[in-house]
This record gives structure tokens, C-alpha cells and sequence, in this order.
């Protein structure tokens, strides 16, 4: 079901123990307004904005569900704080590393070419299934790996660096001309690892519905919210 509303309004209208898996890209803090308007990165906003969702997103997960929040280097130091806080620190899973393909701007700075996908989950009695996410491993591995207690004929657990490529410009069959679009491939991962079958995922800051397409193709429930009625036009025209 796709909502075009104020997420927290939504999601305190949702009961406790709701949803298995929440997933969002949500604002980073840069301040412009190109598909939406952003927030400005300063930190009493940012906490005043993300604290009272970040309640709402733990209340409505299940005992057994987890987060995965999406953002850049602008705050993602203040939204690990933040997450601590909310979730508690011994709930931190994963500062997940998505390593993209874009060419370096900055003239006086490293080349910027990765996003932070902050994992948590609500109690340590979460789901994490390892059936679909497996890679192979290196061909140099070292005499005796495969003698090691965590071998398995399926490949190694991936890691928290993914290297996944962004959307190129000229792609006529997953682009939809949305600012901030993420690729349907990184999202396979976060949903093969960490929704159980048939349950239900959640994307409060949907924009172009990039997760919803893929949790629809996988056969999961999903919620979807954003106030930008264009996000919502673009999620259901992909959804169709």
C-alpha cells in the first residue's frame, strides 16, 4: 500500500509489532530542494526531525525485525547517535559501505564514492537469513580454508563493502528520472538477508520506489509513504 502523507503521522497510526523490515533512504542533510526540499545539516534540526521516527520506526518493527537507513557523510554521525540512542547501541549490526561509480568532483578533497546504510535491529532475537547472499570465495584462498568452521559450498557471507554500480544516465529500462533513484540491485541484499516469507517491509521516505519495485518482484508486503506526490505518481507507474 502506498501512502502520500507525512511519514510520522503514518507511523503512528500503525500498532506495535507491525513490521518486519524497514528500509529507507532517507534525507541527508544537504540542505537544496531538487525532487523535495532537504533538511539544512545542522544537528539540533536533524535530531528534532529523525528522533520522533526513529521512535515510531521501533515501536512498529517486530521483535525479530531490523532497520536499514540510508545517508551520506553529511549526518551520519549524528543518525549513529541517534540510533543508539533509539535502539540501543548493543543493537548496532552493520555500518554497511555502498561503494558506487561516479566521477570525483572535488578539486581539495578525496573523490566521494560511497554511501552509509546504518543497520540496527530491535532485540537481539532478529532475523538474518544467509541462504541468498552468499558470494563466492577468493581463488587465493590460503592452503586449508575450506578446513575452516564457518566453510560453506555456497560461499562466504558478503560483506559490508558493496560494490554495486548507480543507475547510468542512458538507462531506458530502470531509470526513471527521479533525483535521488537508487538501483534495484542494491536492495535485493537487504531483503534476501532480513525479511522472513510473506512478511511485510516498509519504506517511509519512498521517493522513486525503488525498494517497494523489488520487494514486490521478491513476492513481499510492502508500505510505502512520502509527502512528494511526484514520488508517489513515479512508485505507482513502477509498480504497475
Amino acid at each position: 500500500m502506498i501512502h502520500h502523507s507525512d511519514n510520522l503521522t503514518l507511523l503512528r497510526s500503525f500498532p506495535e509489532n507491525h513490521i518486519d523490515l524497514i528500509y529507507s533512504d532517507i534525507l541527508y542533510g544537504t540542505g537544496k530542494n531538487r525532487e523535495y526540499q532537504d533538511l539544512k545539516p545542522v544537528r539540533d534540526e536533524i535530531v528534532k526531525f529523525y528522533k520522533p521516527r526513529l521512535i515510531e520506526m521501533r515501536r512498529v518493527l517486530k521483535t525479530t525485525g531490523s532497520i536499514f537507513l540510508q545517508m551520506d557523510t553529511r549526518i551520519n554521525h549524528w543518525m549513529r547517535i541517534l540510533m543508539d540512542e533509539v535502539f540501543g547501541y548493543n543493537q548496532f549490526r552493520n555500518s554497511i559501505i555502498w561503494q558506487y561509480n561516479s566521477a570525483p568532483r572535488g578539486k581539495k578533497d578525496f573523490g566521494k564514492r560511497h554511501d552509509i546504510i546504518l543497520r540496527y535491529s530491535k532485540t537481539n532475537d532478529y532475523y538474518f537469513n544467509t541462504d541468498n547472499i552468499r558470494v563466492p570465495y577468493a581463488k587465493s584462498a590460503p592452503r586449508g580454508y575450506e578446513k575452516e568452521k564457518y566453510y560453506n559450498d555456497k560461499g562466504k557471507v558478503m560483506g559490508d563493502v558493496w560494490a554495486i554500480p548507480m543507475i547510468a544516465q542512458n538507462d531506458k529500462t530502470e531509470r526513471v528520472g527521479y533525483y535521488s533513484q537508487k538501483p534495484l540491485k542494491l536492495m535485493y541484499p537487504i531483503l534476501h538477508s532480513s525479511c522472513p516469507t510473506n512478511g511485510l517491509v516498509a519504506d517511509f521516505f519512498m521517493g522513486s520506489g525503488t525498494f517497494l519495485v523489488a520487494a514486490k518482484e521478491l513476492g513481499y508486503n510492502y508500505i510505502g509513504c512520502d509527502n512528494n506526490i511526484n514520488a508517489i505518481e513515479k512508485t505507482k507507474e513502477r509498480l504497475k
